[in-house]
């Protein structure tokens, strides 16, 4: 049986259309999921450096906002666009709002949280900005803590690149 790869699953736009991400195959991704109003929502601007630094070499970051944590991501789509855009100057792609967690977690978080459990096993995400560096196989190398700033993952992002 052949192992599941990123390639294997879609993800919304944030106007519903569904776009598959076997066009990220070769890219090293960091696929993050985010909220507007969150104690960790500065780290945009740390993720933006990563894009910018890093997007040549053929590196992608990945959000999608969620509001399952604390109710942190109200907004609609173009709220959330705005809000990132005016604030950090977010260049890279901002997906559709999802569920991480639960009988409503997209497919493609479920595939993660299966490849790279978090402490002790667990496998929820527990939450905003909990990251997964997938390197150009399109397999998962590891998951990242919210508490783990952007800047501190250069490392682990250079050297797959």
């Amino acid at each position: 049986m052949t192992k599941r790869t990123i390639a294997d699953f879609t993800a919304d736009l944030p106007n519903g259309t569904a776009v598959s991400l076997a066009d990220k195959q070769g890219k090293v991704l960091l696929v993050v999921n985010t909220a507007s109003k969150c104690g960790f929502t500065p780290q945009y601007a740390g993720l933006e450096a990563l894009w910018r630094e890093f997007g040549p070499r053929g590196f992608e970051v990945l959000a999608f906002p969620c509001n399952q944590f604390g109710h942190q991501e109200p907004g609609s789509a173009d709220e959330i666009a705005e809000f990132c855009q005016v604030n950090f100057g977010l260049s890279f792609p901002v997906m559709g709002k999802v569920e991480v967690n639960g009988a409503g977690a997209t497919p493609l978080y479920q595939w993660l949280k299966d490849e790279a459990p978090g402490v002790l096993g667990t496998r929820a995400i527990k939450w905003n900005f909990t990251k997964f560096l997938v390197g150009r196989d399109g397999i998962v190398v590891r998951r990242f803590a919210p508490t783990d700033k952007p800047e501190d993952l250069r490392e682990e992002i250079a050297a797959l690149l």
